[in-house]
């Protein structure tokens, strides 16, 4: 179904500097031991073999070269020491390179960039792994990003990435596949020319963490879809949610959240869960911090940034009659508490390794993502993306969340479950939408 073509190492390009390191700060190792977030990108770009392997894949490594000039952290590796004492840093030094693997599929491209409930199996081949760490005798070093291309013979392209979340959040994964893609499309060449590109497109990292609140820096030590899509009112306005007032795409979020929670407790009990009405469950989600600190810090901040927002209800109140308005009030109150406390968003940030490990076990929903990340701005010069699909979500009761591909202001979600599960949720999903429809 899948072939390997090529396997590649692409360096940052001649101009880069010999060397680049950051300091790991605590914001990045909050997500320390999480796996690595893998993703896919397909687009509908119908070309032969030989064009695909003689400009197009071409054109990708070179532009990427120059892309990972600007972005030289993602060029390196996490060097997680071994001593004590030692700090984790983020370093890149010349020789350092991204893995690089150009593939070819005769697999269904319309089946997979469907909204359709498709096997997740279905889209690894098409998003690579990490390479291995490498150990030494004072630290274990580890690649942060590798890329993957596939071909579809007359059909379209994929792209395929993956990252370690201690490097960087989403948000700043989305800057880079955008910066990438206006490097590609622009044909620019030469350093200058690209950090010019980039700051006129907004692109343009910041790494000075000396200005984050929270700079201490951490020596810890390594051991060895179903996709829903609905379009909101057009109109731009204010509105209160849970008592907090908010613009219109954030009750976007929060109404689809609370639909999404909503759903995935009623259709337990049709998809054989037994859960008591008395067991808690929780909504989580992670807010960005970088525009919330004092002083704020700038949009395009390299690396983590978020905080985390966790909404918590008995499960018979969210399977209730009164569900819908009982995970409103919960998740107002819990974006309120965070988000907007009186005494900063990084209030309790020491306890948010403690929340992050009760809730191993728990019954729970993660969102991954934000209706901000713009995927589907990843122009390449083939058009906006058919699909992202986020792989991340595969087997964790996540979901994925990013802007939507065809309407302004609202958002797409994906789900990943079993089909027992997906056949109850999307049951559930389309009894309560035709109520509030009706």
């Amino acid at each position: 179904m899948s072939t390997i073509l090529e396997r590649a190492q692409i360096s940052a390009g001649p101009d880069s500097a010999p060397e680049f390191s950051l300091p790991a700060v605590f914001f990045d190792m909050l997500w320390y031991g999480f796996p690595p977030n893998q993703s896919v990108l397909f687009y509908e770009f119908p070309c032969s073999k030989s064009h695909f392997l003689e400009t197009i894949v071409p054109e990708l490594k070179s532009s990427f070269s120059l892309t990972l000039t600007q972005f030289l952290p993602l060029s390196g590796n996490i060097i997680y020491p071994r001593k004590p004492g030692n700090k984790t840093v983020l370093r890149y030094e010349t020789g350092n390179s991204v893995s690089f693997t150009v593939s070819e599929s005769t697999a269904d491209f319309n089946h997979l960039t469907g909204s359709l409930p498709r096997g997740c199996d279905e889209f690894y081949a098409f998003a690579p792994h990490l390479p291995p760490p490498t150990s030494s005798q004072d630290s274990v070093s580890c690649p942060v990003l590798a890329l993957q291309v596939t071909l579809f013979p007359g059909q379209g392209l994929c792209i395929g990435f993956v990252t370690d979340h201690v490097v960087a959040d989403a948000s700043t994964v989305a800057s880079f596949m955008q910066a990438w893609a206006l490097i590609k499309r622009s044909r620019r060449s030469g350093a200058d020319n690209v950090r010019d590109l980039l700051t006129e497109g907004n692109l343009l990292p910041f790494y000075d963490r000396k200005l984050s609140p929270i700079s201490k820096t951490s020596n810890q030590q390594a051991p060895c879809s179903i996709c829903f899509e609905e379009r909101g009112d057009s109109e731009a306005e204010e509105f209160h949610f849970g008592q907090v007032s908010q613009n219109r795409s954030s009750v976007v979020f929060h109404h689809h959240m609370c639909l999404v929670w909503v759903c995935s407790a009623r259709s337990a009990a049709p998809s054989g869960e037994d859960v008591a009405d008395d067991e808690p469950e929780y909504f989580c989600f992670v807010a960005d911090c970088r525009e919330r600190l004092n002083p704020p810090l700038p949009a395009k901040y390299f690396g983590n940034c978020v905080a985390l927002v966790k909404a918590e209800l008995k499960h018979g109140e969210v399977k209730g009659d009164d569900g819908f308005v009982m995970a409103a009030k919960a998740i107002g109150e819990a974006v309120k508490e965070t988000v907007y406390n009186e005494k900063g968003i990084l209030h309790g940030a020491e306890k948010w390794p403690e929340e992050y490990e009760k809730l191993i076990g728990k019954r729970q929903i993660a969102v991954a993502g934000s209706p901000r990340f713009d995927f589907y701005g990843v122009d390449y010069g083939w058009g906006k993306p058919k699909k992202f699909e986020g792989l991340f979500i595969d087997g964790g009761g996540s979901i994925s969340l990013c802007k939507s591909r065809d309407f302004e202001g609202d958002l797409e979600i994906g789900l990943s479950r079993s089909m027992v599960q997906m056949d109850a949720f999307t049951s559930v999903f389309k009894e309560i939408l035709g109520s509030l429809l009706s």
